[in-house]
């Protein structure tokens, strides 16, 4: 007789489960219980592959960082291949805005995390800032990457820009500046993008002039 098949696990597997309950349900829902029920298994067969959910938030931030290109900081053009790195980075966390909460105040413990920081700390060095400056610069580049890709500006703004007159006429000017913008205020092209995109030339720019 054949046995009953039973559910494959590993801790790649494990962590995309958790990683989609994160996307589905938010940080709440992240629970050994929730995951073994969305995997069909046992909660105590979790524990083969992740000791704990410190660990789990390891294994999932290992997988988000597989998706992070580190190619562009061998880029010998310096800034340039920062700046690519940079907007690879925040697309990557765009599409999982509610690891954000967790990781931002998360060991940084997986090869791949620990390899894009030496990475990024070399690239800054070779653009001439000091070990020490290097450091500042990323921890400025990280928080401007997930700052940016957790909050929306535009989002707080659900009127549309003539509604805010009389009241906040500066409000109302810049706001319908910007959606007359190719890129609008929404979208890919929209003001956040255009936003992230000052504050990483400021960077940049800061970094050249130091």
């Amino acid at each position: 007789m054949a046995r009953p098949s039973q559910t494959l696990l590993s801790r790649a597997i494990i962590a995309r489960a958790a990683l989609e309950l994160l996307d589905e349900q938010g940080p709440e829902a992240l629970k050994m219980r929730t995951i073994a029920d969305r995997l069909g298994v046992r909660g105590a067969s979790l524990y083969h592959h992740v000791a704990s959910k410190e660990d789990l938030l390891d294994a999932v931030a290992e997988l988000i960082n597989d998706e992070i290109d580190l190619g562009p900081l061998t880029d010998p053009g310096g800034p340039e291949g920062i700046a690519a790195y940079a907007h690879g980075y925040r697309r990557v966390y765009l599409r999982y805005p509610q690891m954000i909460p967790l990781v931002a105040r998360h060991r940084v413990s997986s090869d791949k995390a620990l390899r894009g920081y030496d990475a990024l700390l070399g690239a800054l060095v070779r653009t001439g800032c000091t070990p020490a400056g290097a450091a500042e610069a990323a921890a400025a580049l990280d928080n401007l990457v997930l700052g940016s890709a957790l909050e929306t500006f535009t989002a707080g703004f659900t009127r549309s820009p003539a509604d805010y007159l009389p009241r906040y006429p500066d409000l109302a000017a810049s706001l319908g500046a910007a959606e007359a913008d190719p890129g609008g205020l929404q979208g890919p092209d929209g003001l956040d993008a255009r936003g992230f995109d000052l504050g990483l030339r400021l960077l940049l720019r800061g970094l050249a002039s130091s």
